[in-house]
This record gives structure tokens, C-alpha cells and sequence, in this order.
């Protein structure tokens, strides 16, 4: 673990002492957790639009054959039939089948690729591509050298089209290169909150350039705690929380971006799980009060056996009550099942099971 005054910092950090955030430890690097406040700033992403510096992020780039290359058989994810200008999540697994990091891929040009992982495992991910990556693949660890801002909200489109244009096109999970502030980068639309957005690329030393810009242009800077209330509401995972070396993609819920009919690294191990049947799986859950349940909360039956362990928790502004996930047996994981979360089942909070998406009002598809 990185000590304090090891923390990495991003090309904004600056921009985010200007602003007067409030600044913690993440992953190993220094980030924003908030400006104005949680709260002001998760309504800033639903109603309006804010931006978000996600610098930590790491980008890898392999050119190459997607199989001669190997990094094939690196993803999850069937990858052959992606189109340029196309991206696909997936996960990145260890020989054991657990889960190493999830990631997207960019398909640049018939040959070449975009990966990008999470801040916190991008040396032991960078590790992983050159164990796997052939002589017959190129692999250029970008990380340092590549900013980025996502802009999320219902207004992102309209506010970035005042100063780049040819992005308007743009469907969920597409990309392009634009001019942005005369500088040639890649303009995406993935998103993390469950609303139209889009991130961009950008060079590390001009950044803090886009970012004002940005701001000028009436974006509401916005950092993790309300990024984490958003993704929350939507049911993503979070690395660290519902996804680890300890958590296999068959408890995370995410079966669906692993392809069989592909070789991939930890297959075997994961074949042999899904034969076996997991004994445990990942619920959602919303609590019958305002109560918000929390990280590592234990989860008890109405008769009070232990049967989990929260994952994340938080509360739901568009609920208007506590929200969570949980990796839970798979027997109590079933819609409609009472449970309770806390450090003890005496004054435990009440909740009740139900579909991972808690929000379902975003902009998302706009």
C-alpha cells in the first residue's frame, strides 16, 4: 500500500486544489472526492452536466493480429467481431479465474487496439499484457502520457458540441477521433453514471487546457463520492468492492462478458467452477428505511445466520433510501428476500432483495 506521500498524481491535481476539493487516497493516486458537496454534484450529473478527471485510468495500446498477438486471449470478451470504432467491456483474469481487473477495448484500426483498466491495478494489468502479448504484438503502456475527462449528464452532448464537432453520432459504446482544441483525440461514449456522457482522451500536459474549457462552458466539476452514489444506482462494480482476485466473474453476476466458444486466460479454472455451481453470488438490495447499508456490513437471515458481506452501500438519492451490493449464498439471493445487514444482527438494518438497477430514469440511450 502507498503511503501518502507516494500518491500519484494526476495532470489536474492543481486544478482540484484551485477549486478547494477535498482530496483523498485512491488506488494509489491523489483524487477529488468532492468540490461543492456529494450531493450537489450527483444532481449536477443527473439534471445537468458535470466533468469528472479520470487521469487515473490506465491506456494501454497493442498493435498486432487480435489472435498472433495474444491479446485475444487476454479478454473475456469476444473481440473479433468488434467494428472499428467500436469498444467492448470485459474482464482480465488471473490463471485461477478471478478476476485481475475489468477493462474496455477500443478497436482503433483492423490491427490496432485501446485498452483501458482501472488506476489501482494498472502496473499488475500492464504486467499481465507483457506476459501474454507475443513478439508478433507491439505494447505501449500510455498511462502517463494520455489524460482524461469523462463528461456525463444530459447536457454533455450540447456542451461539447459548442467546441468539438463529429462526435454528435456517437451511439453507447462507439467512438471517434475528433479536433479537440486543435489536438487530434479520442472522443468515446460509455459512460459510468447512467447518463449520456462521453470521455475524452487527451494529451497529460494539456489537460488541465480541456478541463477549463470545460468548465467555462458551465460543467460542474464533480469527484468520487458522488461518482459512486451514480454507479451504485446503476449497479456497475467497482474494482476492489465486486470484483477482486477473490470474487470470480461467475459471483460477480457478470457471466454475460465471458464467451465460451474463446480461449482466454483461466478458462479452465473458471469452466471448472461453473460445473461445480457457485456457493455464493452478488445481490442488490434496497433498504426499508433511509438507512444506508455499508462496506463490509455483514448480511444475516431473518433468523439471524450470517450469510454475506456488503460489498458496496450507500444511500439513493432517486430512492430516497439505502442501496447496496452484496456477495450473498446463492439461496438467499433470490427477488423479495428479507435480509439484514450490519456488524451484528442486534439493531441490524432491514432490507430487501431485489434487480441490480436501481435507476432506471438516466439518459443513458439518449
Amino acid at each position: 500500500m502507498l503511503s501518502e506521500t507516494a500518491l500519484k498524481q494526476t495532470p489536474l491535481y492543481q486544478e482540484h486544489v484551485r477549486l478547494h476539493a477535498k482530496m483523498v487516497p485512491f488506488g494509489g493516486w491523489e483524487m477529488p472526492l468532492q468540490y461543492e458537496g456529494i450531493l450537489a454534484e450527483y444532481h449536477s450529473t443527473r439534471r445537468e452536466v458535470a466533468v469528472f478527471d479520470t487521469s487515473h485510468m490506465g491506456e494501454f495500446f497493442i498493435e498486432g493480429d487480435l489472435r498472433e498477438s495474444g491479446l485475444d486471449g487476454l479478454v473475456t470478451q469476444r473481440l473479433e467481431d468488434l467494428a472499428v470504432g467500436s469498444c467492448r467491456y470485459g474482464l482480465l483474469l488471473n490463471d485461477n479465474g478471478t478476476v485481475l481487473d475489468d477493462l474496455i477495448v477500443y478497436r482503433l484500426a483492423d490491427a490496432k487496439w485501446m485498452v483501458v483498466v482501472n488506476g489501482a491495478t494498472m502496473e499488475k494489468d500492464a504486467a499481465q499484457f507483457q506476459r501474454f502479448i507475443t513478439a508478433k504484438g507491439k505494447f505501449t503502456n500510455a498511462s502517463f502520457s494520455t489524460g482524461k475527462v469523462d463528461i456525463q449528464g444530459p447536457g454533455s452532448r450540447d456542451l461539447l458540441a459548442k467546441f468539438i464537432k463529429g462526435f454528435e453520432h456517437l451511439t453507447f459504446y462507439t467512438f471517434c477521433e475528433c479536433d479537440v482544441l486543435g489536438q487530434k483525440a479520442i472522443v468515446s461514449r460509455t459512460g459510468y453514471t447512467g447518463e449520456l456522457g462521453y470521455e475524452i482522451y487527451f494529451p497529460w500536459e494539456r489537460l488541465p487546457e480541456l478541463w477549463n474549457k470545460i468548465l467555462s462552458l458551465g460543467a460542474k466539476p464533480a469527484g468520487l463520492g458522488s461518482r459512486d452514489v451514480l454507479r451504485l444506482e446503476m449497479g456497475y462494480s467497482l474494482y476492489g468492492h465486486e470484483l477482486s482476485e477473490n470474487i470470480l466473474p461467475l459471483e460477480a453476476g457478470l457471466e454475460r462478458f465471458i464467451d465460451w466458444d474463446k480461449s482466454f486466460v483461466g478458462k479452465a479454472a473458471l469452466q471448472k467452477e461453473k460445473a461445480a455451481g457457485v456457493k455464493r453470488t452478488m445481490a442488490a438490495f434496497t433498504s426499508t428505511s433511509r438507512r444506508s447499508p455499508r462496506t463490509d456490513f455483514k448480511i444475516f437471515s431473518p433468523e439471524g445466520q450470517e450469510i454475506g458481506i456488503v460489498t458496496s452501500g450507500t444511500f439513493s438519492p432517486a430512492l430516497e433510501r439505502g442501496i447496496g451490493l452484496g456477495l450473498i449464498e446463492t439461496k438467499f439471493a433470490k427477488k423479495d428476500q428479507k435480509i439484514f445487514l450490519g456488524s451484528e444482527f442486534k439493531n441490524a438494518l432491514e432490507a430487501v432483495t431485489t434487480s441490480r438497477t436501481f435507476y432506471k430514469q438516466g439518459t443513458l440511450r439518449k
